[in-house]
């Protein structure tokens, strides 16, 4: 997977932030159709920080959990204006401080900003890690713990990246496509139904 990417369109540190935020319990596909919209109306942090939670509704409604998230994003850019001149924090413990901002957006903010090596684990990175029999956690802290101890930490964004893309394109979670899967040599299925394994 030699184009391996994030999914999310975005252009500065903020507008990242935002829609790492947004991505959770919604698709990258959905959050980069309202997005442009958004970013046009909320150009920075000071932006943000000066709307009302509300401001934000009309233009993210279609994404789940959009109340709940539109607090998030205008707290955290509250935050970000009054402790760190208007730019998103470079360093993990400032980032979890915001609100909306739990490990794994941290970890995904962090590799894109180029900020440091992080191997955040989402629902995908999580589910291709117990199948390829990486790790045995179900706890996304503990499957990173398992993942940073097996690859070498200037592979950690890399690695993010392709179990993303693998676990959204091949090793999905209801039907893995287990016969065009490029390790599935290497792969002990393990969760993985037999009537699946094909």
């Amino acid at each position: 997977m030699p184009d391996v990417r994030i999914a999310l369109e975005f252009g500065t540190d903020v507008e990242l932030l935002v829609s790492v935020v947004l991505s959770a319990q919604s698709t990258d596909v959905g959050v980069n159709k309202v997005t442009p919209a958004l970013f046009a109306a909320f150009p920075d942090a000071a932006a943000y920080a000066a709307a009302e939670p509300e401001a934000l509704w009309p233009y993210i409604r279609s994404l789940g959990l959009f109340r709940t998230k539109a607090r998030a994003i205008v707290a955290a850019m509250q935050t970000i204006v009054q402790d760190h001149a208007g730019r998103v924090p470079r360093d993990r413990e400032a980032l979890e401080r915001l609100p909306g901002v739990g490990r794994k957006t941290a970890g995904v903010v962090l590799l894109h900003l180029g900020a440091a090596q992080a191997f955040p684990v989402d629902t995908h990175v999580g589910r291709v890690s117990r199948r390829l029999g990486f790790t045995r956690h179900e706890a996304p802290d503990r499957v990173e713990e398992d993942l940073m101890a097996l690859v070498p930490g200037e592979r950690w964004g890399r690695g993010h990246q392709l179990m993303v893309w693998h676990g959204r394109r091949t090793c999905t979670a209801r039907a893995p496509a287990c016969s065009r899967c490029a390790v599935e040599d290497l792969c002990p299925k393990r969760g993985v139904p037999r009537e699946l394994r094909r």
